[in-house]
């Protein structure tokens, strides 16, 4: 594959992104990218104030909505006020939270980061013309599915392992979305990216001493959003594997242009992948 960047990506007149965390960081690039090549934004942030700054410099039309993914209540508000989009991006994240829970109770990283974006999804999969791309992260490979405990009451809560598993949540989403999908005869995509270690706010938020080392890692070695964005900017434009995920080709996945990335074992797992869409139908009310 060539080094794609945004200048490969092709005129998107008449089309509609819907991008969740669009406010800052990967975001904030994907709605840039795409506004510049003619595209309707629809801006799916909680927090509207920045929101509104991004969505000011835009050159295109934009449009930003109130979406609290930690709130199922927000998420059905949200959904019912969509009519139609093109291309859905769950985009939206936090890392490495100390232990919070949701407005419904679910732990904070796996309530925010999955059981949102399950439910956003599945509320507007009927409106979505063309395909779904979810962000998952290379941390997808330190996680693990505990489908008897997956809000950490039972567990000592570990942070990280937290974030891995609503990672690894994110990629078994999207492949089991893709399988459903393709059951049913439908032409909708589903996709998984990845940004790589890109450079964005998402680290700034632990509330330990792990974001002065966050810090400098930015600094020192971290790519920009910019370049991060790029793999949610190809599978949500290019022409891709239905099911497929795309990350940075360089060195671990850590850097460089999108391309085709392989996934950790766990989630090649369809049987727990099959259980999790199922449990998570149940906590999010949508059975």
């Amino acid at each position: 594959m060539s080094k794609w960047t945004t200048a490969d990506l092709s005129d998107q007149t008449g089309r509609t992104f819907l991008v969740t965390g669009a406010n800052s960081g990967l975001g904030a690039a994907t709605v840039r990218a795409l506004s510049a090549k003619g595209a309707r934004v629809i801006l799916a942030c909680r927090d509207t104030a920045k929101a509104e700054q991004v969505a000011r410099e835009l050159p295109g039309e934009t449009e930003v909505r109130e979406l609290d993914l930690a709130d199922l209540n927000s998420v059905r508000a949200f959904a019912e006020s969509i009519e139609r989009v093109d291309v859905l991006v769950n985009n939206a994240g936090v890392m490495a939270l100390p232990l919070r829970r949701t407005a419904d109770g679910f732990e904070m990283q796996f309530g925010t980061n999955h059981l949102g974006h399950f439910a956003l999804t599945n509320l507007l999969l009927d409106r979505i013309a063309d395909r779904v791309v979810t962000v998952s992260s290379n941390a997808h490979r330190i996680g693990r599915i505990d489908l008897t405990d997956p809000n950490w009451e039972q567990r000592r809560y570990d942070r990280w392992r937290a974030y891995g598993q609503s990672k690894l949540a994110n990629l078994m989403f999207a492949t089991e979305l893709q399988r459903r999908l393709a059951g049913e005869g439908s032409s909708v995509l589903s996709v998984a990216a990845h940004p790589g270690y890109a450079a964005t706010e998402l680290m700034s938020h632990t509330e330990s001493v792990q974001e002065v080392f966050m810090w400098l890692g930015n600094r020192m070695f971290a790519q920009s959003a910019a370049q991060g964005a790029l793999p949610t900017l190809f599978a949500a434009t290019a022409d891709v594997e239905p099911g497929g995920f795309y990350g940075p080709d360089g060195l671990f996945g850590l850097w460089g242009y999108p391309a085709p990335c392989a996934m950790a074992a766990p989630a090649h797992d369809r049987a727990v992948a099959a259980e999790l869409w199922e449990l998570s139908e149940k906590l999010c009310g949508l059975l």
